[in-house]
This record gives structure tokens, sequence and C-alpha cells, in this order.
């Protein structure tokens, strides 16, 4: 992973992948350099996929199908993939051009599905408009859709040819979509990153995404050190899925980040400031810290079983915990010691910390 800064690119962070290898710009304006990418790969039209107004994107500088992104977690669907690819083919799209993605991580996780499918693989190139596609979504080829029996069960790995996280989309978020992506930077500060509280929001999204290169050259297809990225995850998955997506993504990873140094508490594998450290983590962004109202444990329960860590262990089940050299992966957890934990989260009302109206002028996280 290379790391670098100019005022034309933003800062880069390379994705050290062998001939997989791309960049990820990062700061304002660097939309950009979609034209310049886009010749680089030779490509002879595109297709793109834009949750954002076609004002906001540049030329692609080939010719171009824009289609509208359906974002969001409802649309995140083996059908929506479906249609997308019989757009492309209708369009005559082949290996040797590229499709864009321009939105959220639902966007960037069902465009590059679509795309690692059609033709057994067409180049993608990402433009992540969210906090958290930019923190985390839209960098490591990882992308899924979900099934009515749980999310991301149906992906592939496909690595984007660029990343361009134009930090200039993010003025425009709505209050809810910063939490979102609060909830993925919260999870950051226990498995790497450092402290990014009080940071520059370019500085938090360009620390994350260090953090995730470094992890995904290491291990691209989640055979061991990935799987740290997935801390928090496991409940936060269950979340969403057992609430039918009323949890957002990142205020699902933001609980689940609580829970588990809850759990490595019960586990002795921290003490009581380090699982408090969590919570006050979480609480510092704004974000929940409690079980939604009416969630039922046994449910949470039986929705972990099928997290892909899961086979790690034939008993109990297995999340990333934090312990005393940093965090692992620990199986067989027993499942009433998860229960147990899980009842001494439940809020008999919504639990939410004040999360500013402008997050870019609070709490040190400023938009460019």
């Amino acid at each position: 992973m290379t790391d670098t800064a100019g005022a034309a690119e933003g800062t880069r962070v390379d994705v050290e992948l062998g001939e997989r290898a791309y960049p990820v710009h990062i700061g304002p304006g660097v939309r950009a350099l979609l034209p310049g990418v886009i010749a680089a790969l030779g490509a002879r039209r595109a297709v793109v996929v834009s949750a954002r107004p076609p004002g906001l994107l540049p030329g692609t500088g080939v010719p171009t199908l824009t289609l509208t992104a359906r974002d969001g977690e409802a649309h995140k669907t083996p059908g929506h993939v479906a249609s997308l690819c019989r757009e492309f083919a209708q369009y005559g799209l082949t290996r040797a051009d590229v499709v864009v993605s321009c939105g959220g991580g639902t966007t960037t996780d069902t465009v590059g599905l679509a795309a690692a499918l059609y033709h057994r693989g067409v180049a993608v190139v990402h433009l992540p408009t969210t906090l958290l596609a930019q923190v985390d979504a839209s960098v490591g080829g990882k992308t899924a859709v979900n099934l009515p029996e749980g999310k991301n069960l149906m992906g592939a790995y496909w690595q984007p040819r660029a990343v361009l996280c134009d930090t200039g989309f993010l003025r425009t978020l709505p209050a809810e979509e910063w939490a979102n992506g609060y909830g993925e930077l919260a999870r950051c500060h226990f498995i790497g990153a450092g402290e990014l509280r009080g940071l520059p929001v370019h500085e938090q999204i360009a620390a994350s995404v260090r953090l995730k290169a470094a992890v995904v050259a290491a291990d691209e297809r989640d055979t061991g050190r990935r799987h740290l990225l997935n801390y928090g995850h496991t409940l936060g998955h269950a979340l969403e899925t057992a609430t039918g997506f009323a949890v957002r993504h990142g205020e699902g990873v933001a609980i689940g980040t609580v829970f588990a140094g809850l759990l490595a508490r019960a586990l002795g594998r921290v003490d009581s400031a380090r699982a408090r450290e969590h919570r006050e983590v979480v609480r510092h962004y704004g974000l929940p810290d409690r079980l939604p109202p009416g969630v039922d444990v046994a449910g949470l329960v039986t929705l972990m079983r099928r997290d892909k860590k899961a086979a790690a262990s034939c008993h109990g089940l297995t999340f990333v915990l934090d312990g005393p050299r940093g965090p692992e992966v620990v199986p067989g957890v027993p499942e009433e010691t998860v229960a147990r934990v899980l009842g001494t989260m439940r809020a008999e009302t919504a639990v939410r910390h004040p999360v500013p109206a402008d997050p870019t002028t609070a709490r040190g996280s400023r938009a460019p």
C-alpha cells in the first residue's frame, strides 16, 4: 500500500494487489479524474449507474449509457443485478468497456456484482457519494446482494480499477447518512486505524482506506486477516435483517461494536475500561449503543449462525473480538454467553445520542 498527496488527485492510496492493484483518490473534486481513468483503461464505451443527478457527474470521454441507480437495501437483490446485466447487454457493452457506479454503499455493492458477472467480468470504477461508501464499501472488491435469509449471502470478489472518493459529494448528505458512515469509523478505532475522533473528515476517510488497503493486500479473499474488518458486523448484519433494514448498516455496526466490547469483557479478553471505551467511541459519533426495542435475542442468535465466519467453528458462534493481542477471530463462543450479553443491551425505547444537524462543522469532522 502506497500513499501520496497532490492537489489534482487528492490523497492517493494504492491498494497493492499485483496486476489487480488500483488507486483510491480522496479529496474535493477528484471526480474530475474519471475521463482520464477511463481513457487509461482503453474502454470504448461506458455504462454509468448513478444515484446522483447527471449534472453532478463528470463526462466519461466515451459514448455512455446512464442508468438511475436503485439505492437502498431493498433493491440490493439478485433481480436488480439481472436487470442491470440486461441493460448492459442491450447497450452492447463488452468486456473491453467499463461500468461506473456512483452512489452509496448499496450501489457500489450491486453495480460491482453486476460488473463481476456480466461477461464473467467487466471493468468497474466506483464514485462513492456517501461517507459509508467512501470509508468502506467502495474499497476492497467485495460485491454482494441480499437474500431473504440474510445480508450479503450472494456475491463475488471483483476489484475496481479505481475509486474516486470525491468529498464534495458529502456536502449534501443528511444527518442520517453521516451517522451511517460514522458506524464504520467507530469500529476502525478498534482494528488499528488509531484515534480518528476530532480529525477532518477527509483525514478520517484516508485513515480508514489506508487500513483497509493494507488488510486487503494481505488477505484479499477473507481467509484470515481480512475478517478483522468485520468488527461489529456479525451482530450488525443480524440487526439489519431482523428489523427489515430499519436499522441501517452503520447503526448496526455501531451497536455491534459496543456488543463486541461487552462480549470480550464477558470472556475475560479485555477489562471493563476497554469495554467502556467501545461505548464511548460509539456515543461520540452520535450512534445508538443498545438493541432497538422489540428485537428478539433468540432470533438474532439464529441469524448470527449464518455469518460467513461461522464455518471457522463447529460449536458456538464466531466473532471478531478485542483482546490482549489486539482484535482477532474468536471461534466457539457459547450461544448462552452471547444471549446473556445481548440481554444486557436491551432498550425499552430507542436510544440515540445527539447527531449535529451539520456534522461537517462539529466534532472536528469538517467537510472540505
